[in-house]
């Protein structure tokens, strides 16, 4: 599963901005300062508004609603008088769309699925989802389950040319985002704030992120292809680190330094000194 690394904090309070329009000047700031770059934000369906902001070199995949209200494209002017159409024949919900189809009209394709490969059956299309971006097309895509034990999904990307595939990859890999806010509370302990008055639990949410991005950055690069994790006699099968095992890692380094120096008199054994800072380690 991909590792998701904070950028970017912003504070919600209750009756202020709107977390949609928070999202869009963390985008805006973040396309500032890396003028060279495009970006993917990919979102829960909460966000999908942000399709129709004008952010800056930046394609949106989210979910779509399925009762959203679909259109074809708008149509060339007639030349007759009047106001012009601003949206083409009404296609219908995401639902009742995908309600329609047969099975042999959907492909089948194999997606990264958190880390591992799925197979499910995708249909897309072009559509004008006029209620969120009106003056743009989306893709569609319709994902179902090929043993018909889920129900339907619906997502949508502004790249067209964006594979069905591709998109159903990019938003599964969101599933990182909320894996990060579960560290950044429970064991970075960004909930558990000791500052309760002005600008302190903005600066202690601030400082929580910027420790869990700068703890997995020097985990990365300190590891390499081979990251040290302990495996667990209940999790033999484990083969990917967390970051449980980042903080466990940085903490022997640590305690490394400060308990093998203050051991002069009586030096403890190598052995005796690793089972030692193993066990603080995953204890703390």
């Amino acid at each position: 599963m991909p590792v998701a690394l904070p950028v970017g904090v912003a504070l919600h309070r209750k009756g202020g901005v709107k977390l949609p329009a928070l999202a869009a000047l963390l985008m805006t700031a973040l396309a500032a300062r890396l003028p060279e770059r495009r970006f993917v934000l990919c979102a829960d369906g909460a966000y999908a508004c942000l399709a129709g902001e004008d952010l800056p070199r930046t394609t949106v995949v989210s979910r779509m609603r399925r009762d959203a209200a679909l259109f074809g494209p708008k149509p060339p002017p007639t030349g007759c008088r009047g106001r012009p159409r601003t949206r083409g024949e009404r296609l219908g919900t995401p639902q009742e769309i995908a309600g329609a189809l047969q099975r042999r009209q959907f492909a089948k394709v194999t997606v990264d699925w958190r880390g591992r490969s799925e197979t499910r059956l995708v249909w897309s299309r072009e559509v004008l989802w006029y209620g969120v971006r009106p003056k743009a097309m989306v893709r569609l895509v319709v994902v179902r389950d090929p043993a018909g034990v889920e129900h339907d999904d619906y997502f949508f990307t502004t790249d067209l040319a964006m594979v069905p595939a591709e998109v159903l990859s990019i938003y599964a890999g969101r599933w990182a985002i909320e894996v990060t806010y579960r560290d950044v509370k429970q064991i970075v302990g960004g909930e558990q704030l000791q500052t309760w008055k002005g600008a302190g639990p903005e600066r202690a949410a601030h400082l929580s992120f910027f420790l869990h991005g700068t703890i997995w950055l020097w985990y990365l690069s300190d590891s390499g292809t081979t990251p040290r994790f302990n495996s667990q006699p209940w999790y033999t099968a484990k083969t990917i680190p967390s970051f449980a095992d980042a903080m466990a890692e940085l903490r022997r380094v640590l305690w490394r330094e400060r308990i093998m120096p203050t051991s002069r008199t009586q030096p403890l054994s190598p052995e005796m000194a690793t089972v030692l800072i193993d066990a603080l380690a995953m204890a703390a």
